[in-house]
Order: C-alpha cells, then structure tokens, then sequence
C-alpha cells in the first residue's frame, strides 16, 4: 500500500518500501529519454531567439519622446485638433495564472480577423534548472540539471467565446519527492498539452470546458507561475490538472466556482469541486474551496494514484497584496475514506498548513519564503493503515525561501529548501536506505518569458 500513496505524489514514481513511492527515476530505463530533453530544449531555444528582438519593444513608454507625431507632414497642429495620446502598451494576460514574484511577458499579437476581437495573444518561456540534495535515495543522483518550462501560451481572451492552449515540455518539482526528468514528466503525466480549454462568456458568467487548472491549493502547477520553484509538501496531496467543465460567476466582491471533472486525471468524471471567495477590498481576500470523487475507481499510475484520487480535500486561504508585500496562508485538511471495493482497507487523513510570503525590493529583486507543517493520521502498529506521507501517523515540517532577480523577461532565482520528517516509518523516508529524516536541496532556475 506505501507505494499506492507514494506515487500519488505525482511526481514520485512507483516502487514498495520507498516514500513517496520513491525510486531510481524512469529516466534511468533508458539514456535516449534524456536526448528527447535536450532536443526539446534546442528546439524551443531557437524559438526564444527568434523572439528576442521583440524584448524591447514589448512595453513602448507613453512617454517616450521618440513617439510618432500625430500630425501629418506638412500639416501644422493647433489647439483645436489637440494630437491624440499614443497607444496604451498591451496588458498582461489572465493565463497563465500567477502569483509573482514572475510575470507572464507582454502578449505578442496575431491578427486573425478585422475586428480586435480576432485577435490572438501568444506568450512563451524557456527555462532550465539544475539541483542538488542531500540525503538522495538509492539509485538516483544527488545532482540534476534538466528544461523546467518550454512552453507556448495562444489564447483569445475578448468576445463571447475565448480560449486557452499550453503546450510544449515541463517540469513539476516539489520538495520531499525525488526527481524525475521533464521528458518523463511530459510522458507520465499531462502530456505535452497539459491545459487548454474553450470559455463561452456572458457578462459576469462564463463556462470553462477542457483540460482545466484545479480549483484547490494555493500553489499552481508550473515552476514559473508560484513563488517558489518547487511546491512544497501540502501541495503533494493535491491535483493539479483536471479534465471537465467549470462554470465561474462574479457578482461585486463575491466570486464563485463550480466543477464538474476527473479529479486526478483519471478520465471518470466523478469529481465535484466548489468555490467561494469574498474580496474585502483590493487587498485582502478570504475564500473557501472543497471537493472530491462522488464516485470510486480503482486505477492507479503515476498521474493518477489510488488514495489521493479518491479521497476529500478542504482549503481555507487568505491573501494580502498590498504594496511590497504578498502574504497567502492557507489551512488544507485530506481524507481518504475506507472502501474495500478498490482496495482501500482502512481510511485516513490529513491536516496541514502553509504560509507563502514574498516581499518584492527594488531593481527587480525579491525574498519568497515558505514555511509548512503537515500531519497525518494511522499508527505503523495497524497492518491495514495506508500512507499518505512518510509512513501511517507521520508529520513533516518543510522550509523553502527563494530570492529572485527580474530584468525585463529574463528571470534568475534559487530555492534553498529543507525537509524534515516526524514519527516516520523507517525506510520510508530520505537516503539510500529511507532512515535520514532529514533532506535538505537547492535548486537554481534561470530563464526568459517572451
């Protein structure tokens, strides 16, 4: 059962006796899995080369003395016909979703019609990263380097229908789990489209159809978008891409979510989501989100694990953004129930919470930090209690603060991160032979949103 809930963690693999169903990544099958990585990074590296050109000229200053004249040659301007104020730059788009201290580039626009509602808006970025750890497990390297984010953005986001496309290569690294290759990743997971949907608005209602980003957590699923580089433990227990409908509605300062979808990947639509947040002002935020599987289904593989894919999970989160300054805590309570039928013996759960804070400097720098602690229930005494985290009945406290430099659409940042496991099972948690409780990584990620 360890690695039913081990390889839940979306990014672990599958093998008893190893936490987080940890073992040697699937790369090591085969060494021609990494030339597909590196191939995909050429490819995509030619891309933001060709883009580059357009880095300067993606946020033209209304001010600008070097703005053309409004005035005709040979015409002379009076104060009857005042010249007209230039063109405001193109804002940043809603997706993909963000939460700083990065920001998606300035869209570049295709017209696909004569109306601006035609028109498409692509972003992009390349990024690559590379970490060491200590306390690796057995069969891996306490070294990596790999592609973190290849991925190309088009979307519509004017008139009554819109939509979004993602694709390209990624990685998906979180704390307390072990590597696994972005050509592994895009294999195992979501595919090399993780997301991208058809939206049909109506004033302040809108229907979201398609491979959808979850309604839950407070940490979105690529590198780039989160204040971190990795997500950190309390994410490990959620979903992160889910297929379905969503329908979404706005009314002053309440906003609302509904879902209907296939949890973690699963392809049965037997999972319910529901959302509720309250806008005290521009501010502060306070929102409640829950959801789970209706039904039960009993597949099991690395997108999709038996326990984390059936189970319930709550989230209660507050945001302050306000100047400087971007504080998110979040409360996030799990339950698997027991259901024999697919092989789930005895239930259990979880309670953990998480502080995310960043603090943005001058001259394009910035501290994010992120303290965590997550509990679970069970006693390793039970031969019928299940995993959920390093063993039935373990904790685990969790540490990341990353610092990160912005200039233009280049991006540098590094995680120093520890983790640090309580009342484990032994074998169950970090080194060759799952005894050290402890893993301290770091990792760097540097790259270009274009």
């Amino acid at each position: 059962m360890n690695n039913d809930t081990r390889g839940a963690l979306r990014i672990a693999t599958t093998m008893v006796g190893l936490p987080f169903g940890i073992v040697p990544p699937i790369h090591r099958e085969g060494r021609s899995l990494v030339r597909v990585q590196e191939a995909c990074f050429l490819v995509v590296l030619f891309v933001a080369f060709a883009a580059f050109p357009c880095f300067g000229q993606q946020s033209p200053d209304p001010n600008s003395q070097g703005a053309p004249s409004s005035t005709p040659a040979g015409e002379t301007s009076t104060s009857a016909t005042p010249a007209a104020p230039p063109p405001a730059a193109p804002a940043p788009l809603p997706m993909p979703s963000m939460s700083g201290p990065l920001a998606t580039a300035i869209p570049h626009e295709i017209a696909v019609g004569r109306e601006t509602s035609g028109k498409l808006e692509v972003t992009g970025i390349l990024s690559g990263m590379g970490w060491t750890e200590g306390n690796h497990i057995a069969g891996d390297s306490s070294t990596q380097w790999d592609v973190s984010n290849a991925q190309i953005f088009i979307q519509k986001t004017t008139g009554w229908w819109q939509f979004y496309l993602q694709g390209g290569a990624y990685n998906l690294p979180a704390i307390g789990v072990p590597f696994l290759s972005t050509a592994d990743t895009v294999k195992n997971i979501y595919g090399p489209f993780p997301q991208g949907y058809l939206k049909l608005v109506k004033g302040n209602f809108n229907v979201e159809v398609g491979a959808l980003p979850t309604l839950i957590g407070a940490e979105y699923t690529f590198s780039f978008e989160n204040m971190n580089i990795e997500r950190g433990i309390l994410w490990n227990q959620e979903n992160a891409v889910n297929r379905g409908i969503q329908l979404n509605w706005t009314r002053k300062k309440l906003s609302t979510s509904f879902s209907w979808n296939d949890g973690f990947y699963s392809n049965r639509y037997t999972w319910l989501w529901g959302s509720l947040a309250y806008a005290f002002n521009s501010s502060n935020t306070l929102s409640f989100v829950a959801g789970g599987n209706a039904g039960a289904y009993a597949k099991n593989t690395l997108a999709t694990p038996l326990l984390l894919n059936n189970e319930e999970i709550y989230n209660l989160l507050y945001t302050y953004s306000h100047g400087h300054w971007v504080i998110n805590p979040y409360y996030q309570y799990t339950n698997v129930p027991k259901n024999a039928s697919i092989g789930i013996i005895q239930g259990a759960h979880t309670n953990g919470g998480a502080l995310l804070v960043t603090y943005n400097f001058k001259h394009g720098v910035s501290l994010s930090a992120r303290p965590e602690y997550i509990k679970t229930s069970g006693t390793v005494l039970d031969p019928n209690a299940i995993n959920l985290l390093y063993g039935p009945g373990s904790g685990a406290f969790a540490f990341t603060v990353t610092p990160t430099y912005v200039k233009d659409g280049f991006f540098l940042r590094g995680d120093f991160a520890i983790v640090h496991a309580t009342s484990s099972t032994p074998g169950a948690v970090f080194g060759p032979a799952g005894l050290n409780v402890n893993q301290p990584r770091g990792v760097i990620e540097a790259g270009f949103m274009f």
